[in-house]
């Protein structure tokens, strides 16, 4: 599947302030070029500002923001996209995504849809996507654009919660998957099979989950406000499992679902 998203980069969600900045700036100086930021986030200005200092050329860069549920309405993401420009201290993003869908379908989703369209248009963005979409959302944004137009879904996407019916619904639409909070939290990282796995490599456990997800087509963002774990993560897309080991990973699946806001969420598949 053809992508323009790098299927590394990192996340900057809960972080904010020094911390963002040192995190991105960190990142930045170990090789990381693809960095993830939202409206909701409240940290996009510390990441331009990171971002900005670090002197690393904006071609090589990615950049995603998110548009917040506020901001959906047609005369409004646009102004919304405009502000997280001038914070990020950009005249364009690589990547906008509609962050989640619009609570109980207050603002149609066409609407918000041929917004980012004309912000893409208008050359603010580059590239355009959703975030937390389901099966029936996913129909309804490719009955308005066209899969084509979708760069991709970015979805929690762990070994504790694999979503195996909207990944196999998205990649026969030819839809990109983004994973967000890969690591669950944390939580995976104390599992059995996975420690098990990083025992036998010489790994960290975070390193086999990240491969896991990467060899299984997904992208990830993993963030992380420690130099070592962030240089450790970085080695992730070189890192080989076997089919075997893949698949003792697949096992985990038990439909933990960890990010649920309530009037937020949508009906899940």
């Amino acid at each position: 599947m053809n992508t323009p998203i790098p299927s590394f980069g990192l996340g900057t969600f809960r972080l904010q302030g020094q911390v963002v900045i040192d995190s991105v700036r960190q990142a930045l100086e170990l090789g990381y070029r693809h960095i993830d930021t939202a409206q909701i986030y409240g940290n996009e200005a510390e990441v331009g500002q990171a971002i900005a200092e670090s002197g690393v050329p904006r071609r090589e860069l990615f950049v995603t923001t998110k548009v917040w549920t506020e901001h959906l309405a047609a005369e409004k993401l646009v102004p919304s996209l405009q502000e997280s420009l001038r914070k990020l201290r950009l005249d364009q993003v690589d990547l906008t995504l509609i962050h989640w869908p619009s609570p109980a379908g207050a603002v149609p989703l066409a609407d918000s849809l041929h917004a980012l369209q004309a912000a893409q248009a208008q050359g603010l963005t580059a590239h355009i996507g959703v975030s937390n979409f389901t099966i029936p959302l996913l129909r309804q944004a490719i009955d308005v654009v066209g899969a084509k137009a979708i760069a991709t879904n970015q979805i929690e996407l762990h070994p504790y919660l694999q979503s195996p019916k909207l990944v196999a619904f998205a990649r026969e639409q030819g839809i990109h998957l983004t994973s967000y909070m890969t690591l669950a939290y944390g939580k995976v990282l104390g599992d059995a099979v996975v420690t098990e796995l990083a025992r036998s490599h010489g790994w960290t456990p975070a390193q086999v989950v990240l491969a896991w997800a990467l060899q299984r087509g997904f992208a990830v963002i993993p963030s992380s406000t420690k130099r070592e774990n962030l240089q450790g993560n970085l080695l992730a897309p070189t890192l080989r499992l076997s089919d075997s080991e893949l698949a003792r990973i697949d096992a985990l699946d038990r439909g933990e679902r960890l990010v649920n806001p309530d009037g937020l969420a949508p009906v899940w598949d």
